[in-house]
C-alpha cells in the first residue's frame, strides 16, 4: 500500500489500555483485562508489525523497520463519554499501585520487549497533569526508565484539548512549552505547528527541546528507509496490489476466526450440529447476514465478506432464515418476531446470532447497560420456547453481555462468543456450529451481572475492591463477586486433563550486589494486622522457575488447549500490599490430538511472576509460600531469602 501511494509506514497501533470496566466502547480494540495477556500481546504485535532486521548501521545502532508500531493511549485511557464525563475533560485518580501493576504494564512490555517506534499519550488528565504534559511520565518512565527507541507523539489534537478544554495551561505557548519540556516529540495536529515559534521567541521553549523532538521523529523515518531513494531497490520494494488478498491472507483471517470463537455453554453436547441429523436449520437474528458489523472498529477495507447466513448454507440442506428484528437496537412493537419462531418451530434445529455493533459500542460511545439491546433477549426465548430441536446462541460483541436468561434456558443449549469475527466470520461461525473446527478460545474479560454497573462508577479508576463503601473491584484479580462467566472461561468439544511433570518446591531469592549484606532488604510490611517480609525486586537476583505440565486430550476430537498458570502470593502478602488473589503469569496454546499427550514446558521469572506492587508501587517479592494454579491442579512453593557476605 505504500509503495502503491496509498498509505504511510507508521500504524498508530495497537491499542493496549487495560479493558478495565465492560461498558467501555473501545474495549473491542484491546486484548482484554489482564496485565499478562496484554504484556505478551503488545510486544507480539509490534515485533509482528515493525519486523526489525540489518541489526546496527548507520542509523545510530538503531535496527530498520518494516514498518513503525504505536502503543497507545498511555495511560489509565479507557472511558470514552459516560453519564456526563467524557474523555477530553477526565482527571483520572490512579494510584502508583495500580499504574505499576495494571495501567502500565502493557505499555512497559510494547516498549521494553516489543522495542516499539512510538508511544502514543492520551486524551484524559492523570492525577492532575494531562498525559501529553507529563515530565515524570514521558521522561521519566517511558524515555528514561523503558528507554523507548522512537518518538512519543499526542492523541490527535491532544496539545488543543489540555489547553482548550481542560485550561491546563494559560496561553498557547505555555502549552507548546509544557509538553514539548515534559518530552513530546511529534503532535497529531496543527497546534505545535502554529504555536511552536511564539514559543521559542518568549523564550519558553528552548531550540534543544525541538532538536530533540525532531531527532526522535527522523530517527524513526529513517528506521524506515523513507530517505533510502528509489522504492524499488529497498528490501520491500516488491510488495505490491499482487500481494493484497492472497488466498493465504485470506485464510489467515478465517483461521484467526476460527480460533477466537469461545464456546460457552453445550448443555447435553448439543454442539456441533450433526449435518446427517439437521437437515432443516432456522437461522435468524439481526446478525444473520452481517457484513460490515463483523468488523468491528479500526479495521481496512476487507477482501470480501463470508456473512453468517453464508457460511450456515454450506452446511444444511434447507435454511428457514428470519432477521427477527429490523436492526441490532431491535426496539419497537413491529419487530418480525413472530416469523422467527415460526421458522424455529419448522426447523431441526435453530440457530440465533445476535448481540452489539458500533452504535452500540464505539469510540466516543460507551455503554450504560450490559443487558443485550432492545428486544433481543425476547425473541431468544420465544424462538427457544417453540423449537423443536436444539437451539444455539450466538454473540457478537467486543465487550461482556449479562445473558444470564440465556445460560438457565435449559431450551438453549449452547452459546458461542465471536466477538467480531472478522470478514470471514460466517465461516468461522458455521465451522465451529458443524464441528469443522473444534472452539478452543478463552474470554479475555469478566462477563459481569448487570448489577456489578451500580457498584461501579466508570470514573472509579480503583482497581482493588473496598468492601466498606460497596465498591466491587474490577477485573478477576480483584473482583470476587458473582459473574455470568469468568476470564479464562472456554469449553472445547473434547476433554483435556493436566499433569505436573516438573516444578521446584522450594527455591531461594538471592539478593543482589552491596545489598547482600545489608538488613534493610528483607523488608517486614504490617498492613491492618499482617506481617509481610519481602524483598525489594531491584536488590534481587532474578532467576527462572522452569514448570512442566503434561496435558492429555482424553476425548475423541482433536482441539486445542491453553494452559493457564495462576500465581497467588502468601496470604500476608495479600493483606499486607492488597496484592491480587491471583494473577495469571504464564500461558501457552498447544493443539493435542484425541488420546494425544503433549509436555508444555513453561518459565516463572521470580521478579515478574512471583513479585507484587506496594502500594507506593515498588515491586517486592514475597517471602513465604506461593501457590500456582493450573486447571484442577494446585503447587506449592516457597521461596526464601539467602543473605549472602560482602
Amino acid at each position: 500500500m505504500y509503495n502503491g501511494g496509498q498509505a504511510g509506514l507508521t500504524f498508530w497501533s495497537p491499542n493496549v489500555n487495560i479493558f478495565r470496566d465492560p461498558r467501555w466502547g473501545r474495549g473491542q480494540e484491546t486484548p482484554g483485562e489482564d496485565p499478562a495477556v496484554s504484556g505478551r500481546y503488545a510486544a507480539a504485535y509490534v515485533r509482528g508489525l515493525q519486523q526489525p532486521y540489518g541489526g546496527a548501521g548507520r542509523h545510530g545502532g538503531h535496527t530498520r523497520l518494516k514498518t513503525a508500531a504505536c502503543c497507545k493511549h498511555f495511560t489509565a485511557y479507557d472511558l470514552d463519554s459516560w453519564s456526563g464525563t467524557d474523555r477530553f475533560y477526565f482527571n483520572a485518580i490512579v494510584t502508583p499501585q495500580d499504574l505499576e501493576d495494571t495501567f502500565n504494564v502493557p505499555f512497559r512490555s510494547c516498549v521494553v520487549d516489543g522495542r516499539a517506534a512510538s508511544v502514543m499519550c492520551s486524551y484524559n488528565q492523570v492525577n492532575g497533569v494531562p498525559t501529553c504534559a507529563d515530565e515524570s511520565f514521558l521522561r521519566g518512565t517511558i524515555r528514561g526508565n523503558w528507554h523507548l527507541e522512537g518518538y512519543i507523539v499526542s492523541d490527535c489534537d491532544s496539545v488543543d484539548v489540555f489547553y482548550r478544554d481542560q485550561h491546563y495551561t494559560r496561553t498557547h505557548e505555555d502549552a507548546v512549552a509544557a509538553t514539548l519540556r515534559a518530552g513530546l516529540d511529534l503532535d497529531c495536529g496543527p497546534f505545535l505547528a502554529v504555536y511552536t515559534e511564539g514559543a521559542v521567541a518568549q523564550r519558553k521553549v528552548s531550540d534543544a527541546d525541538i532538536d530533540a523532538a525532531v531527532t526522535n521523529t527522523v530517527i524513526v523515518q529513517m528506521r524506515l528507509g523513507m530517505y533510502d531513494g528509489d522504492l524499488a531497490t529497498q528490501p520491500f520494494g516488491h510488495l505490491g496490489p499482487q500481494h493484497v488478498c492472497t488466498p493465504a491472507h485470506q485464510e489467515l483471517a478465517l483461521e484467526a476466526a476460527r480460533q477466537s470463537v469461545v464456546l460457552l455453554k453445550n448443555d447435553g453436547a448439543a454442539l456441533p450440529l450433526s449435518r446427517a441429523a439437521h437437515h432443516t436449520v432456522a437461522f435468524v437474528g439481526p446478525h444473520s447476514q452481517a457484513t460490515v458489523a463483523m468488523i468491528g472498529n479500526y479495521a481496512g477495507q476487507p477482501c470480501r465478506y463470508t456473512t453468517p447466513l453464508q457460511g450456515i448454507g454450506r452446511y444444511v440442506k434447507t435454511t428457514l432464515h428470519q432477521a427477527g428484528c429490523t436492526d441490532v437496537a431491535c426496539q419497537g412493537g413491529n419487530q418480525p418476531i413472530a416469523a422467527a419462531v415460526d421458522a424455529a418451530r419448522r426447523a431441526d434445529a435453530t440457530v440465533v446470532l445476535l448481540g452489539l455493533d458500533q452504535k452500540v459500542e464505539a469510540e466516543g460511545l460507551d455503554r450504560t447497560s450490559l443487558l443485550l439491546p432492545g428486544r433481543q433477549a425476547e425473541l431468544v426465548s420465544a424462538v427457544a420456547k417453540a423449537s423443536k430441536g436444539p437451539v444455539i446462541l450466538v454473540l457478537m460483541s467486543g465487550g461482556p453481555v449479562d445473558i444470564a436468561f440465556a445460560q438457565n434456558d435449559r431450551k438453549i443449549a449452547g452459546i458461542l462468543w465471536a466477538g467480531y469475527p472478522g470478514q470471514a466470520g460466517g465461516q468461522a461461525i458455521a465451522d465451529v456450529i458443524f464441528g469443522h473446527h473444534n472452539p478452543g478460545g478463552k474470554l479475555p474479560v469478566t462477563w459481569y451481572p448487570q448489577d456489578y454497573l451500580q457498584k461501579a462508577p466508570m470514573t472509579n479508576m480503583v482497581m482493588r475492591a473496598d468492601p466498606a463503601r460497596g465498591y466491587p473491584g474490577r477485573t478477576y484479580r480483584f473482583y470476587t463477586g458473582p459473574t455470568i462467566h469468568p476470564f479464562g472461561h472456554g469449553l472445547s468439544y473434547t476433554k483435556f486433563t493436566h499433569t505436573l511433570a516438573h516444578a521446584p518446591a522450594q527455591l531461594t531469592v538471592q539478593l543482589a550486589g552491596h545489598h547482600a549484606a545489608a538488613a534493610s532488604s528483607l523488608n517486614t510490611t504490617k498492613h491492618l494486622g499482617h506481617a509481610a517480609a519481602d524483598v525489594r525486586v531491584s536488590h534481587a537476583r532474578c532467576e527462572g522457575i522452569p514448570v512442566h505440565v503434561v496435558v492429555k486430550n482424553v476425548g475423541d476430537r482433536d482441539g486445542a488447549h491453553t494452559v493457564l498458570v495462576y500465581a497467588s502470593p502468601p496470604a500476608a502478602a495479600a493483606a499486607a500490599h492488597g496484592a491480587p488473589a491471583r494473577q495469571l503469569v504464564v500461558f501457552e496454546k498447544v493443539h493435542v490430538p484425541a488420546g494425544g499427550v503433549v509436555r508444555v514446558e513453561m518459565g516463572l521469572d521470580v521478579c515478574n511472576e512471583l513479585s507484587v506492587a506496594d502500594r507506593d508501587g515498588v515491586r517486592r517479592i514475597p517471602v513465604g509460600e506461593h501457590t500456582l494454579t493450573i486447571g484442577e491442579l494446585t503447587h506449592l512453593v516457597t521461596l526464601g531469602v539467602e543473605q549472602l557476605a560482602v
